[in-house]
C-alpha cells in the first residue's frame, strides 16, 4: 500500500508541474470552507504564510454541525485522530502525527484566539469552551517546525479562532436524539472605532447511554477598540464555562456483547463538575513603517472535581476515586516583527507562563455505589505545585527569489518549579536548562501550479504533573527533556482554480520520550521512539454547486529502543492507540437556491492496546454522516444532520491495565449510534 500511495504522490507532482498558474509562490497551506483573507502588515506573522503543513477549517464548516463537544469538528481535517473516551465532561480530544489521545503522551499544543490553552498535563479540556456559532476558522499547524510555541508543543498545535468584529445577529436552536437540547447565540456590533462580540452557549442530554446526563453553558464577550489610522488594536477577551455530566463508565467485552448502553452498577456515582474561566488582553500596535508589536495576557482557570470508578475489584479501595484539579495560569506572549525589505522580515517573540496548580486524590473503600461525599479511606495526593516557562524565539523569512522563500528560526525555553506534598515533602522542578530548538523552512515554486517545500525542527516534552519524577523528591533520578527532530518533505499542488491538494512524507523521531498520567502517577520511559507517515489530501471546488474534501495519512508510531518495568524489549513495538491511518471524505452538493446537501465519512484504522502489542487491535471503524439545509429566507434556514447513518457500532478501547496492577482486559466506551438532529438557524 505504502508504495502505491508513493508513485500516486510522484506522478500527481509530474502532472501539476505542467497546469495552469494557481499557486503563489511560498504557499503550501490548503483551506477548506470560506475564511477571510487576513493580512499580516500590521501584525505577527501569519502560520499559513510562512509555515509550511498548514491547514485551515472556516467557520461555515463548523457552524451548522451538532456535536456534544468542539473537538468532535476537528474529525473534518485531514488526518486528526479523535479519541472518543466520551465519559462525562471527560469526553475525548484530537491529535496527529501518530500522537495518541490516550492522555499519556500529550503531543499537540492547543491555543484559543491564539492564548495557550492546555491544562497543566497537556490534555485540551479547554476547548469545551468553544460552541461551533462561535468559531471563525480553525487553523492546524503539523510538525516540528514552529517557533511560536514550546510546551506541548511536540507535534504541532490547533487554534481555535473566534469572530471578533463585524455587525450580526445569528442564532441557532437544536433538538435530537438522546434528547439533546441545544441553544447558541452569537451577536456583533461594530461602532467607529469600538467593537463588541457576545456568545452564549447552553447545551443538555441525556446521553447515548445510561447514566450520562450533561450540562453545560459557556458566556463569552469580547471589546476592542481601533483607532482612527488603524495603527493601534487593544481589546479584552472573557470567557466562563461550567459543565455538570455523569459518568456511564467503561465496559468488559461481555458487558459490552449483552448491553452496549448500559452503565455497571459500580459507576452509579461517577460523574464531574467542571468550571474553567479565561480573560484575555490583546493588543497590536504598528510603531513605524514595516515594525509592529504584538502582545497578548491572560489568565486561564480550571476547577473540577470528578469522581470515578475504573475496574471491577471486588475489594479494595484503589479503583474508587474522586479527584480535583485547580490550576490556575497567568502567562503573556509577545512579538516584534519588521519587514526590512521586500525580501526579508524578522520576527522576535517571547513568553511566560506562570502555573499556580493544587491536585487532590482521594480513595475509598469498596461499596455500591460508593459514596464520595464521605471521608475517604485514604489521601493519596494533597499537592500544590507551581510551572514555571520562558521562552524566546526568533525567525527569519528571506526570499531571495520569487519562487523561493527560506525561512530559518530558533527557539529556546526554561522551566522551574517546586511542589509540597502531603507529610510535609517539598521539591523542585528537575533543571532541564535551557531547551534549544533550531528550525528551517524552504518553500520553492517549482512550477506555477506547485509548490514543493521542506522543512527540518526541533521540538520537546518535559515530564508535568505534581510528584516525581517531574519534581526531584529525594532519591529521584532525573529524567532529561525527550528532543524530537522531524522532517518532512512534501509538495502543494493547484492544477485547476478551486482545486488545492498536498502531499507529504514526514518523520519524527524522539529520544527518551515518557507516557505521562499525572492524575494517576504513572510515568513510564519509552525510550527512543520514531513516527512516519505519508499525508495525502485535496479540497475542491468544482463549478458553483460542489464542494469536495478527501483526506488519507499513512502513519505508524514504533519503539525504537525501551524496556518495560519486567526487562521486556520494546524494540519494534507500535506505540499504543496509534492507529495505522486515518481517512476523511466530504462532498457538499447546493441543489438550488433552497436545498443544500452534504455527506461526510470517517475512517480509522485498529490500534494496539497495550505496549507488548499483544492484547490485539481495537478502536477500527468506518462512520457516514449526511445533512441536509433548507433555506427558509435570507435570514431564516433549517437543517438535518444524521450522525452514523449506517448505524455501525464501534468504541473507544483502552487495556485495563498496562502500566499497574488491574483486570488485565479490554475496557470499552462505546460510541453513539445513529442519531437525528435538527436545527433552525438565524441570521439578522
Amino acid at each position: 500500500m505504502r508504495k502505491k500511495l508513493l508513485t500516486s504522490a510522484v506522478l500527481a507532482i509530474l502532472f501539476a508541474t505542467n497546469g495552469p498558474a494557481q499557486s503563489q509562490s511560498g504557499d503550501s497551506a490548503i483551506t477548506l470552507g470560506k475564511v477571510e483573507v487576513r493580512s499580516a502588515s500590521n501584525g505577527p506573522l501569519l502560520a499559513n504564510n510562512v509555515l509550511t503543513s498548514v491547514d485551515v477549517m472556516g467557520g461555515d464548516k463548523v457552524e451548522d454541525k451538532n456535536v456534544m463537544n468542539s473537538w468532535e469538528l476537528l474529525g473534518q481535517m485531514p488526518g486528526i485522530q479523535l479519541t472518543e473516551t466520551r465519559q462525562g465532561a471527560e469526553s475525548g480530544k484530537a491529535t496527529f502525527r501518530a500522537f495518541n489521545g490516550e492522555g499519556y503522551i500529550n503531543g499537540i499544543k492547543t491555543l484559543i484566539d491564539g492564548i495557550p490553552s492546555n491544562v497543566n498535563s497537556g490534555n485540551q479540556r479547554f476547548i469545551d469552551m468553544i460552541f461551533p456559532l462561535e468559531i471563525d476558522y480553525i487553523e492546524v499547524v503539523r510538525g516540528t517546525n514552529d517557533p511560536r510555541y514550546g510546551l506541548h508543543n511536540i507535534g504541532g498545535n490547533i487554534n481555535f479562532a473566534t469572530r471578533q468584529g463585524g455587525n450580526y445577529l445569528d442564532g441557532r436552536l437544536s433538538y435530537g436524539s438522546f434528547n439533546t437540547r441545544e441553544a447558541q447565540l452569537a451577536a456583533g456590533k461594530e461602532t467607529g472605532s469600538i467593537a463588541q462580540n457576545y456568545f452564549m452557549g447552553v447545551q443538555a442530554s441525556d446521553g447515548h447511554r445510561d447514566h450520562a446526563d450533561s450540562s453545560k453553558y459557556t458566556l463569552a464577550g469580547k471589546w476592542f477598540y481601533t483607532d482612527e489610522a488603524e495603527t493601534l488594536k487593544a481589546g479584552l477577551v472573557a470567557r466562563a464555562y461550567h459543565h455538570e455530566a455523569d459518568e456511564p463508565g467503561f465496559l468488559t467485552a461481555e458487558e459490552l456483547a449483552a448491553d452496549r448502553k448500559q452503565s455497571p452498577e459500580k459507576n452509579a456515582n461517577d460523574g464531574d463538575d467542571r468550571d474553567m474561566w479565561h480573560l484575555g488582553a490583546h493588543l497590536d500596535k504598528r510603531l513605524a513603517d514595516g515594525l509592529s508589536l504584538s502582545a497578548k495576557l491572560y489568565v486561564n482557570r480550571y476547577e473540577d472535581d470528578r469522581t470515578v470508578t475504573f475496574t471491577r475489584y471486588p475489594e479494595g479501595n484503589a479503583p474508587r476515586q474522586r479527584r480535583q484539579w485547580d490550576e490556575k495560569q497567568t502567562g503573556m506572549l509577545s512579538s516584534l516583527t519588521w519587514v526590512a525589505t521586500e525580501s526579508v522580515t524578522m520576527e522576535a517573540g517571547v513568553n511566560f507562563e506562570h502555573q499556580d496548580n493544587a491536585y487532590r486524590r482521594y480513595r475509598y473503600d469498596f461499596s455500591i455505589p460508593t459514596d464520595f461525599s464521605a471521608a475517604p479511606a485514604r489521601i493519596q495526593n494533597d499537592d500544590r505545585y507551581t510551572l514555571e516557562n520562558v521562552g524566546a524565539y526568533v525567525q527569519a523569512v528571506f526570499n531571495p527569489a520569487e519562487s523561493l522563500k527560506i525561512v530559518p528560526a530558533f527557539r529556546v525555553d526554561k522551566f522551574s518549579g517546586s511542589t509540597h506534598l502531603p507529610a510535609d515533602v517539598r521539591a523542585s522542578l528537575q533543571s532541564y536548562g535551557w531547551i534549544k530548538q533550531p528550525k528551517l523552512s524552504v518553500v520553492y515554486a517549482v512550477a506555477p501550479a506547485a509548490n514543493l517545500y521542506a522543512n527540518w525542527g526541533r521540538t520537546f516534552q518535559v515530564l508535568t504533573g505534581s510528584t516525581a519524577p517531574a519534581y526531584l523528591t529525594e532519591g529521584q533520578a532525573a529524567y532529561r527533556p525527550s528532543i524530537n527532530t522531524g522532517t518532512e518533505i512534501g509538495i502543494k499542488l493547484s492544477p485547476v482554480a478551486g482545486t488545492e491538494a498536498r502531499i507529504a512524507a514526514w518523520r519524527q523521531d524522539a529520544t527518551d520520550e515518557v507516557a505521562n498520567m499525572p492524575s494517576t502517577g504513572t510515568t513510564v520511559g519509552l525510550g527512543q521512539t520514531r513516527r512516519q507517515g505519508l499525508d495525502m489530501q485535496i479540497a475542491s471546488r468544482v463549478g458553483e454547486r460542489w464542494t469536495l474534501w478527501a483526506s488519507y495519512a499513512l502513519q505508524e508510531a514504533k519503539v525504537v529502543s525501551a524496556f518495560t518495568g519486567a526487562g521486556d524489549s520494546l524494540a519494534g513495538k507500535e506505540v499504543f492507540s496509534t492507529p495505522r491511518y486515518i481517512s476523511n471524505l466530504g462532498i457538499d452538493y447546493q441543489l438550488d437556491e433552497r436545498w443544500k446537501l452534504g455527506m461526510q465519512g470517517r475512517m480509522q484504522g485498529g490500534y494496539y492496546i497495550d505496549e507488548l502489542n499483544e492484547q490485539g487491535k481495537y478502536g477500527g471503524f468506518k462512520v457516514l454522516d449526511a445533512s441536509a439545509r433548507y433555506t427558509l429566507s435570507d435570514r431564516f434556514s433549517i437543517d438535518l444532520q444524521l450522525r452514523n447513518l449506517a448505524d455501525r457500532k464501534y468504541e473507544y478501547v483502552w487495556y485495563d491495565n498496562f502500566f499497574w496492577g488491574g483486570d488485565d482486559q479490554p475496557m470499552f466506551s462505546p460510541a453513539p449510534g445513529r442519531s437525528a438532529y435538527v436545527s433552525f438557524n438565524m441570521k439578522l
